[in-house]
């Protein structure tokens, strides 16, 4: 089953992508922090992440760096989601896949997650 990481520190947005994308036939793990994230990839070795930008810890430019240091994630396809800090995201095309702004319409991060990986 195609598996979609969910981190964000703000536990209702992660709780609606989550059951959003379950209902469309991915199987979500969420996180609400980055250095959780980071224990979480290695054991369940998504198929895409998704990352808030402002979180406690790390940045999720910070994050998608360490991600991409780890061995077997220099390919995972990353997109963040921001609301005023969506630039750094499109200036980091080497980390991540694709942008969402914040407030973010379920319908079009569905279609865009279809269009980074379909579910099994």
């Amino acid at each position: 089953m195609t598996t979609v990481l969910i981190v964000d520190d703000e536990y209702l947005i992660a709780d609606i992508l989550s059951f959003a994308l379950e209902e469309e036939g991915y199987l979500t793990v969420t996180a609400g922090n980055p250095l959780k994230a980071l224990e979480i990839i290695d054991r369940e070795r998504p198929d895409l992440i998704i990352t808030d930008f402002m979180m406690p810890s790390m940045t999720g430019v910070e994050f998608a760096e360490a991600v991409r240091l780890r061995p077997g994630h220099s390919q995972t396809p990353m997109v963040l989601m921001s609301g005023a800090q969506a630039h750094m995201g499109v200036e980091r095309s080497d980390l991540f896949i694709d942008v969402l702004q914040k407030p973010f319409d379920i319908d079009e991060v569905i279609n865009k997650v279809r269009g980074i990986v379909s579910p099994d």
